[in-house]
């Protein structure tokens, strides 16, 4: 089979709804990065412990993991624009639930919002990424979906400047979501009224795959497919525990070998902080969208997975300046690890896409592993940071595995 050297990243047919598609994953970055500032502000505001407010996280989490597969199956019946205006109707009606949340001023009555939330964020997810790589030639597929991510990568940055300046200068925490909300819900009227062409895959398993029960059974034959689904598992558990703990991070007050070390900053400067850390993390899918496109995805993905298991062992080496240093270069090489590892899991797998799909938008309840980031911050600053060091290591043998069975990869 003859190909192009440079293959185009998407086909004219595919652009408008590549445009649109796009859109979505700069919302849920915002709304998920706010879930970060959250943290602080109701240890603050409730007077919470860190592992208490884990569970904002653990809440939000969770409704990945319940609700990814009843959304792949919803999406399989009903196509990606149903899919996605369900979840953005979801995402709305959670956002403004934050209005009797806020009269009842009880943490429980935050929790059932950010968990509608996490339900309509699952439906976005798992419609948009797969079929982010379905919009254009199958060989950039992962450098389309990286470019898709790039604008999650700005919703991630955005947020904590725009959002934490306003929560910890005193701000009410209803106004963000109820814009938030008013938005969501008119991006919804939008899809609801536009055609989004759906994608026919045809594979030698098409006729098995199309009988009920089945396609489950075939897909956990694919070795590669379950080793991408624990990879991406424990990078949503890095990636997580990495941006929920940098405020506490930098503003606490910590003890290494009897040393006491006052917090870096205040949460208003970390805030912003964890801004510029997004930004790097928004401009490392982008350059690696432009790399993928040249240099093998699995190798790109192994280096980035060194990188990042480095930085945290020079978190431990000083935890003073060198660390916010070692935290913010870290943004940068991990940005290309979820869309990535994502695309690759998918690889080769035809018509069982859309069921593989739901199945991967389940990794994000390793957010919920945060509860465990927690309870060790609680006892020791510096520990916590052995969480996302493991996960890298999973990744960066994952990576190494399929750059060892290149040719492999693809038929298996």
């Amino acid at each position: 089979m003859t190909q192009n050297t440079a293959p185009k990243l998407t086909n004219r047919r595919y652009l408008v709804p590549f445009i649109l598609i796009t859109t979505l994953f700069f919302l849920w970055g915002f709304a998920r990065t706010i879930l970060d500032l959250l943290n602080k502000h109701f240890q603050d505001s409730l007077h919470i412990s860190i592992t208490q407010s884990a569970l904002i996280q653990v809440t939000t989490y969770m409704a990945y993991f319940l609700m990814a597969v009843p959304a792949g199956t919803f999406i399989t019946r009903y196509g990606y624009r149903r899919g996605v205006v369900f979840g953005l109707v979801l995402f709305g009606l959670g956002a403004l639930m934050f209005i009797p949340g806020a009269a009842i001023n009880t943490f429980i009555a935050f929790l059932i919002p950010l968990f509608i939330i996490g339900c309509g964020l699952t439906f976005l997810e798992t419609a948009a990424n797969p079929y982010s790589t379905e919009l254009g030639p199958k060989e950039t597929a992962t450098s389309r979906l990286n470019l898709s991510q790039t604008f999650n990568g700005l919703g991630c940055a955005i947020a904590p400047a725009l959002i934490g300046g306003y929560l910890f200068n005193g701000g009410d925490i209803t106004t963000p979501y109820i814009i938030m909300g008013g938005v969501v819900l008119a991006i919804a009227v939008i899809f609801s009224q536009v055609k989004l062409p759906e994608i026919n895959h045809h594979s030698s398993a098409d006729k098995t795959t199309k009988i009920k029960g089945n396609r489950w059974s075939l897909l956990w034959k694919h070795k590669l497919f379950i080793f991408g689904l624990v990879a991406l598992l424990f990078y949503e558990i890095a990636e997580i525990s990495i941006n929920s703990y940098f405020i506490n991070f930098t503003t606490m007050d910590h003890v290494v070998d009897g040393e006491v070390i006052h917090g870096l900053m205040d949460p208003v400067t970390a805030s912003v902080w964890l801004s510029g850390a997004l930004f790097l993390f928004m401009g490392g899918r982008f350059l690696g969208s432009i790399i993928m496109a040249f240099v093998k995805a699995e190798i790109v993905l192994c280096g980035c997975a060194l990188l990042c298991a480095g930085c945290m062992g020079l978190i431990f080496l000083d935890p003073g300046k060198m660390a916010i240093y070692a935290l913010m270069a870290n943004y940068l090489f991990e940005a290309i690890m979820f869309p990535t590892i994502f695309s690759l899991a998918l690889r080769g797998l035809g018509d069982l896409t859309k069921t593989a799909s739901s199945v991967l938008m389940m990794t994000p309840v390793g957010g919920c592993f945060f509860l465990l980031t927690g309870y060790i911050a609680d006892a020791h600053m510096l520990l916590p940071f052995a969480v996302p060091f493991i996960g890298y290591i999973v990744i960066l043998v994952f990576a190494y595995t399929l750059i060892c069975r290149k040719g492999v990869a693809n038929q298996i």
